[in-house]
């Protein structure tokens, strides 16, 4: 299992405010299934590498669907062999950390 953070910027747009086209975006992780976390700067979805990665793709495309001429897209992967990883768990290991 790995976590995968996507963050998708259209640029090109005939206005400055892009949250159609990350919406657009968005609903393409949301039908994929998977567990996922949406924040402020991107996405962070919980699955099999290769299954996200072929996800990041449709992500990515979802916005020049959606009329974008330009999109810039970031991702970070986080894998890990010694344990399971799921949405929220690092985020709950610092507020541990914290109490």
């Amino acid at each position: 299992m790995a976590l995968m953070e996507i963050s998708v910027v259209p640029v090109g747009t005939a206005s400055p405010s892009i949250g159609d086209y990350v919406a657009a975006a968005h609903r393409v992780a949301v039908q994929s299934g998977l567990p996922y976390v949406l924040g402020e700067f991107g996405t962070v979805i919980e699955g099999e590498p290769a299954e996200l990665l072929a996800l990041a793709a449709r992500i990515h495309a979802a916005p020049f669907e959606a009329g974008a001429k330009r999109v810039v897209t970031t991702i970070k992967l986080d894998q890990r062999m010694d344990k399971e990883v799921h949405v929220g768990d690092k985020a709950a290991a610092v507020q541990r950390r914290l109490e």
